[in-house]
């Protein structure tokens, strides 16, 4: 009796049944880890990112660091490669901006490293400089049309320490805050006259508002302040902001006043932002619970809570990279919603470091990067006109 003839359908059939168990199998799991994240992600967070080492002081910067070229991502020596004089290709279908005095501008970068073996990284640390010469481009590249950019190199805290409440954490901070204070102190002492310009970003808005709050280099220097842009880290109107010495900027061509927004897509879960402002002090030492946030909406220079979608002048698409693009409309609209959150009309997608709670730290300044480079300008020949 002949053996029955092999079926090599059947055979293909087979392992394509397989081969789809194996996808859905994955497609499972993948979905699974993303509800997980959306509901525990910062608990994940805090538990993969915080140091386990105890705090060690890093080695002191040498004397004189913000004296030198190496200490600065940025400033105005004709250096080649400076990140924060990028422009998206695309750029050119922008106004030109048409301020007549150049202002000096000092950015503080946001953390760009990821180390859980310290508290605090080198400033010339290459795995999270290269990191911060993308911010830089997303970021300070939107001022670059208004001045020359100072943007310091500095022994920033690890994301870890912005996840916990331990002492090390507070040490770290520290530590960082302290080198930036020496490079303001260098900024200032470089820039004796001329309009000024204060950007950041996170953990770089943190030391920014704490220079402001402690009166770093006295206070001849406001009258020449143009605007503070501090997104990203959160300011509480009641307890922060009077301490800051800085009203709220509420009118496009206001000086000497301050932004600030943390945006959210919808749907919005700010809670754990909500939870760390309010386990905080002001800086007027009153506990910040309860209080609101002041947000800046971009769209409108501080005129108005809302922003419509055509408001927005173009988005930058992109983590850094140099072929990131300019979309012009940006097409996406925001309003200050809740406590001060600056709430997105939709949840776009523009890469990959969306946070749990569908928070946009990561992109606040993508958002409106053509809003932001306009705002700036406006602000500066406002300034020019009055002074």
């Amino acid at each position: 009796m002949s053996e029955p003839a092999a079926n090599p359908s059947g055979s293909h059939a087979d392992l394509a049944r397989k081969f789809l168990y194996v996808v859905a199998f994955f497609i499972v799991l993948a979905v699974l880890a993303m509800i997980s994240f959306s509901f525990f992600g910062t608990r994940i967070m805090q538990g993969v990112l915080t140091p386990r080492v105890s705090f060690s002081a890093p080695p002191a910067l040498p004397t004189g660091f913000y004296e030198t070229p190496q200490a600065w991502f940025a400033r105005p020596d004709g250096r080649k490669g400076d990140p924060t004089s990028w422009q998206p290709a695309s750029v050119g279908v922008l106004p030109a901006p048409e301020a007549r005095h150049g202002a000096a501008i000092f950015f503080v970068h946001p953390t760009s490293a990821f180390d859980t073996m310290r508290w605090n990284v080198p400033a010339g640390e290459p795995i999270s400089s290269a990191q911060t010469e993308r911010f830089l481009r997303m970021q300070a590249s939107a001022f670059a049309q208004s001045g020359a950019v100072w943007a310091p190199r500095y022994r920033q805290a690890v994301f870890g320490a912005f996840m916990t409440d331990k002492a090390e954490a507070k040490q770290a901070i520290d530590v960082a805050y302290g080198d930036v204070k020496l490079a303001f102190e260098a900024f200032l002492k470089a820039n004796p006259t001329g309009p000024l310009i204060l950007a950041a970003h996170s953990q770089g808005s943190l030391h920014l508002l704490r220079l402001l709050a402690e009166r770093v280099g006295g206070t001849n220097w406001r009258p020449r302040l143009v605007a503070a842009y501090t997104p990203g880290w959160p300011i509480s109107i009641q307890h922060d902001l009077p301490a800051l010495g800085l009203p709220a900027c509420t009118v496009a061509d206001q000086t000497g006043c301050i932004l600030s927004w943390q945006s959210f897509g919808q749907p919005a879960d700010p809670s754990a932002l909500d939870a760390a402002f309010d386990s905080a002090s002001g800086f007027d030492g009153k506990p910040r619970k309860g209080s609101s946030m002041l947000c800046t909406n971009p769209l409108t220079g501080g005129a108005s809570p809302i922003g419509a979608p055509q408001a927005n002048a173009g988005v930058l698409l992109g983590d850094g990279d140099p072929a990131s693009l300019l979309v012009q409309p940006g097409n996406i609209g925001a309003r200050c919603s809740g406590r001060g959150i600056l709430l997105l009309d939709i949840a776009p997608r523009l890469g990959p470091s969306v946070l749990p709670g569908n928070n946009y730290h990561a992109y606040d300044y993508s958002l409106f990067w053509a809003n932001v480079r306009a705002d700036a300008a406006t602000r500066l020949m406002a300034w020019g006109k009055a002074s």
